[in-house]
């Protein structure tokens, strides 16, 4: 797999609190020259971005980023601030608590609220599988499912863990054929890129893909 062909399955990431605008300008310039699949940011520089790079970028943001505890209309109220601003992807962060309450009925009603709110844009489910047992994440792979995200993606990047191959694996057998995996955190060197994408990952988020592909041992997010 080449690196140009690694890239476009790249969310280009940057989601630190105290990021500058000549930090997201860094991350934005290379996802341009590089051709990544997005740039992911926080929801405060969307519009700032949008307005610098115009149809150059495909621009990701978060959203109940990232402890996933915010209500549902906060979270469709953030969806809309942000699809006014310019994005076009959403990676939402499920309610945990209604997680570990078993109450995925719940849990399903959100994600297809954030659908309908997100419309023909795209929306991904963060799961966080760190904190989850194997019964819950197929649960969750149902909930994305019925719930008609377009994606279910592993990790924030700031819990206790990242994607691991046995989840990866895990969301293949139990989601539903139009949902695709996106992979988070953990994600360290060229051969991880590469063993996510061919184990059936659409979408890696990592800060660090440029630094990766030139051989260098990736830091953080």
């Amino acid at each position: 797999m080449t690196n140009s062909e690694i890239l476009k399955h790249i969310d280009h990431t940057l989601l630190k609190p105290c990021c500058t605008w000549d930090d997201i300008k860094k991350l934005c310039d290379d996802a341009v020259k590089y051709g990544t699949a997005s740039v992911c940011v926080p929801p405060s520089y969307v519009a700032r971005i949008h307005a610098a790079y115009g149809e150059k970028l495909n621009i990701c943001t978060v959203v109940g980023f990232p402890l996933g505890y915010s209500t549902t209309s906060a979270k469709v109220q953030e969806v809309k601030q942000a699809l006014a601003d310019g994005a076009s992807e959403i990676d939402m962060v499920v309610n945990l608590g209604d997680v570990k309450n078993g109450d995925f009925e719940k849990i399903t009603e959100e994600i297809s609220a954030m659908k309908n709110a997100v419309g023909s844009n795209i929306l991904k489910v963060i799961i966080e599988t760190c904190y989850l047992t194997e019964d819950e994440k197929i649960a969750l792979c149902k909930c994305v499912t019925n719930g008609k995200a377009d994606y279910i993606k592993t990790s924030t990047g700031f819990g206790t863990g990242g994607a691991v191959l046995d989840d990866i694996l895990l969301m293949k057998k139990h989601i539903g054929e139009n949902v695709k995996i996106k992979a988070a955190g953990g994600v360290k060197t060229k051969a991880d890129l590469e063993m996510f994408l061919n184990e059936g990952c659409d979408r890696i988020g990592t800060s660090s893909a440029v630094a990766m592909l030139a051989g260098e041992q990736a830091n953080g997010y």
